[in-house]
């Protein structure tokens, strides 16, 4: 596991080719075609861009973009694992993942068509173990047995679809004045409605209360929500608001989603890449 190999990946000199200017990379941002776009994203998750990236020449928008890439890696990847395990009951739960499956699958394809079409290489896929170096044993491949090897599906399933969540918010901010800031919150709304699915799936809230990670969910987890349960927003104290009275610290942390820095989104995610 090469955690600072996966690091460099996100620095400027590694995200953007060396023949292309940076003026060049985001001007080429605007010049994604319709055709692809639909190809990539079949049922309209974002719109095509039709002009350049405004003003910001920073690196900040690609590596940004290649973040949520290799994280859309990461549970494309899962969810295609977990319906050729066998481990998945029939009915919901199958179905739950088949659709979520499909979404992460136009994710992937529509961010590595939008760095292409900006003349930038997309981050290579990374190999990933998502058993944690013999941790977890989520597709029954060692025979832990069915009914563990599903609680950890669910499981994993929730660490990742909350992390995606906290992930693009994070990076929305980095996006500001880019093409891809209405496409990337399309994304982190369609993120946040599967973290709510599996969630529910395993018996919790569709939310997260405080920073607790949620009953059966490992220990490892828990950097996934460190600082949900921030109360402030805006610079205003939530719990202090209230027409009958002050809002209890559990509503006042669940009613609002707090974002996750792009080093720790890395961090979460390097547990499972290999390389």
């Amino acid at each position: 596991m090469n955690i600072i190999k996966f690091l460099d990946e996100f620095t400027t000199d590694n995200l953007i080719d060396g023949k292309t200017s940076r003026r060049d990379v985001f001007s080429k941002f605007g010049a994604l075609s319709k055709k692809a776009a639909i190809a990539a994203v079949p049922f309209g998750l974002a719109s095509v861009p039709k002009k350049a990236l405004a003003q910001s020449m920073s690196a900040d928008p690609v590596g940004a973009l290649q973040l949520a890439l290799t994280l859309e890696y990461l549970e494309d990847e899962f969810y295609d694992l977990a319906l050729q395990s066998g481990v998945l009951p029939s009915g919901r739960p199958e179905i739950v993942y088949m659709q979520i499956s499909k979404h992460e699958q136009a994710h992937v394809d529509f961010l590595r068509a939008g760095l292409e079409g900006a003349g930038v290489t997309p981050v290579e896929k990374p190999t990933f173990d998502f058993t944690v170096g013999g941790m977890f044993d989520p597709f029954n491949d060692n025979g832990v047995g069915q009914e563990t090897a599903y609680a950890q599906l669910l499981a994993l399933a929730q660490a990742f679809e909350d992390t995606g969540v906290r992930a693009y918010k994070g990076q929305a901010g980095n996006l500001l004045g880019s093409d891809f800031l209405t496409p990337a919150l399309q994304i982190h709304s369609v993120e946040a409605r599967h973290a709510s699915e599996i969630r529910r799936l395993r018996g919790l809230k569709g939310w997260i209360t405080n920073n607790d990670r949620g009953m059966g969910m490992p220990e490892a987890t828990q950097a996934v929500y460190d600082g949900e349960e921030n109360i402030v927003q805006g610079g205003v104290d939530v719990t202090t608001l209230g027409s009958d009275g002050p809002f209890t610290m559990e509503a006042s942390s669940e009613a609002y989603d707090e974002p996750l820095s792009g080093d720790d989104a890395t961090a979460i995610a390097s547990l499972f890449i290999v390389n």
